[in-house]
């Protein structure tokens, strides 16, 4: 583990009507990376589009399952340079099965930015736990040492620190 190392937070997190949780105003990955950064002292970047704003948990999942099926690559605002970083959390909720469309166009852009670096994937979820998110993470950054991931319900973010700190503790933070 590059504890030591500059580490970052890479997530897409979605406010409004969440599944379990009803409409809140900061997105249950939000709340993790929070956590993250203030173990570990990481760095943050979220992926940010408005594509979904606004929508009602029904239609965005409905949305979500159309874009995977097409392999559509929503835009996202901005960018970051991931050469500065020895290890990254990347996060997201669980849609279909894997995370949301946005952070694969992410992957895309920066498939070869993390050879030989730690990359840690973690979700939340409401019964999907890490599905594919793990094996997506190996297979759009070939060369990086993906760590075993975390999952935790987004209906316990708000209450379940202790959890995210228990998992962290484990990786050395």
């Amino acid at each position: 583990m590059a504890k030591d190392g500059k580490a970052l937070v890479v997530f897409f997190s979605h406010a409004g009507d969440n599944y379990a949780v009803g409409n809140i105003e900061v997105g249950n990955t939000k709340i993790v990376a929070d956590y993250i950064t203030e173990q570990t002292g990481a760095e943050q970047f979220e992926i940010v589009t408005h594509k979904y704003d606004g929508m009602a948990y029904t239609p965005l999942i409905n949305l979500a399952k159309e874009e995977v099926k097409k392999g559509e690559l929503p835009a996202y605002e901005g960018d970051i340079d991931l050469s500065k970083y020895d290890t990254v959390f990347i996060g997201g909720p669980v849609w279909w099965g894997t995370y949301p469309q946005v952070m694969f166009t992410f992957f895309k852009k920066h498939a070869n930015d993390l050879k030989g670096k730690t990359v840690i994937p973690f979700t939340t979820h409401e019964g999907s736990g890490l599905a594919n998110c793990a094996k997506d993470v190996k297979d759009a950054f070939p060369g990086a040492n993906v760590q075993k991931g975390f999952s935790i319900y987004g209906h316990e973010v708000r209450t379940e620190k202790r959890k995210v700190e228990k998992w962290l503790n484990g990786l050395g933070y």
